[in-house]
């Protein structure tokens, strides 16, 4: 199953920064799934940029940036 949406993570000035993000998650784990999980595909742009991208192993891991690194334990607790 698709999921696509966007999380809005805050930033110390008050304001938000948007991730959006594609997700391709199963109902059960699998071999190519994040750390043996559910989620097979995940796409995370942050202001139009790709900050991590996992096509059944990382295209791009996920950068040092916050809002990436706060966008994708979001998504990996809900959805791995």
């Amino acid at each position: 199953m698709w999921s696509e949406g966007t999380i809005g993570i805050p930033n110390k000035d008050g304001g938000y920064t948007a991730a959006h993000y594609w997700v391709k998650h199963y109902e059960e784990p699998s071999e190519f799934g994040i750390n043996g999980g559910r989620i097979s595909k995940l796409m995370i742009k942050i202001n139009g940029v790709v900050t991590a991208n996992y096509d059944r192993g990382w295209d791009i891991k996920p950068d040092e940036d916050l809002p990436t690194q706060m966008a994708y334990c979001i998504l990996l607790n809900k959805y791995n």
